[in-house]
């Protein structure tokens, strides 16, 4: 089969992989789609690695369609799926306060598992014994079905925000998970909200998906909102967060930021204006199936994030232009 396969830091190669190796009880899928994260990125270019294995495949964000269903009852061959990527043990301390997406022992698609970039996709049994294995919707397709994981992890990093309704929100950063940010925003009833980011056609990429203003962080500086969300790993867009929310606002850190680099953050303005200060990692199993719900409903206008679309023979090719800010949701499909 063809696979986009991470051999070491910097080195991704297109192969001729062997299928997956399937234990007993794991289902085998044929690839439709598989989004690229700018996760994916950041471990690609050795930004990111903990949990990274060499070599291995990455991709979390997929659908696909069973080619085994290996007896599990209610499924079968044919039927089109997608998979939450993050199993939890259910007994750790995190999962048993119901916040599983931080579980100790995470096991997740691209990291513990072979991901989605290549043709075929092993569910181990466990993760389909956990129910995270999902039906599409009919008419939902294999490319809108895969940003049903980011757009989870967005529904996770509002949700610990809590209630927008009437909240004006800005948004720092607007690359896809900035834009599901705008659009989630945008639904949960924020009265206003405000896009920041430096790129001219990002900026207009907010605007079409529901953003009332876009302007550059220049010009960001005489804002005041009540949230704001860091959406992109650029340290000095938290200061700006802490600068621009008003007393007793909300701040999301949502984006992971460079390991080992200082990050400045005005630890006073967060103090005298008492403003509350949360992060955002991953998602649980009910996140993904809400955020499931939200795009085979067409709530949300998440196909307008699809920039490009290659086919797996062209996997490397897709990541050089996810890798290029002109690029937005690069999705890899096949056949």
């Amino acid at each position: 089969m063809k696979a986009a396969v991470l051999e070491a830091r910097d080195r991704l190669v297109s192969v001729d992989a062997a299928l997956p190796r399937l234990e007993p009880g794991d289902m085998l899928l044929r690839m439709g789609a598989a989004a690229i994260c700018g996760t994916d990125i950041r471990i690609w270019r050795g930004r990111k690695i903990k949990g990274v294995r060499f070599p291995s495949i990455l991709g979390h964000e997929f659908a696909g369609e069973i080619v085994e269903p290996a007896g599990h009852a209610g499924w079968r061959t044919g039927d089109r799926v997608t998979i939450c990527p993050a199993l939890p043990c259910g007994t750790c301390a995190s999962c048993r306060a119901g916040a599983s997406n931080i579980c100790d022992a995470l096991i997740a698609y691209g990291y513990e598992i072979d991901g989605g970039f290549a043709e075929f996709i092993r569910v181990p049994k466990a993760f389909v014994e956990a129910r995270n294995v999902f039906r599409l919707a009919d008419g939902l397709s294999f490319d809108l079905a895969a940003l049903a994981e980011p757009l989870a992890c967005v529904i996770n990093g509002q949700s610990l925000m809590g209630d927008l309704e009437g909240k004006s929100v800005a948004v720092l950063g607007t690359g896809p998970i900035g834009l599901l940010h705008v659009m989630l925003a945008r639904h949960r009833g924020a009265s206003e909200v405000i896009a920041v980011q430096r790129s001219a056609h990002r900026r207009e990429a907010a605007l079409a998906v529901g953003a009332d203003r876009a302007v550059t962080p220049d010009d960001a500086g005489d804002l005041s909102v009540d949230c704001a969300v860091v959406a992109v790993g650029a340290p000095e867009l938290a200061n700006l967060a802490a600068h621009i929310v008003r007393p007793r606002g909300r701040i999301s850190l949502f984006a992971g930021f460079p390991v080992g680099v200082e990050t400045p953050f005005d630890l006073n303005t967060v103090h005298y204006r008492e403003q509350t200060v949360t992060g955002a990692f991953g998602l649980t199993r009910a996140q993904f199936e809400e955020a499931l719900g939200l795009i085979a409903g067409g709530d949300l206008p998440v196909d307008r994030l699809i920039s490009h679309r290659l086919d797996i023979e062209h996997a490397l090719e897709a990541f050089a232009l996810a890798e290029q800010g002109s690029a937005l949701k690069v999705v890899v499909t096949n056949g």
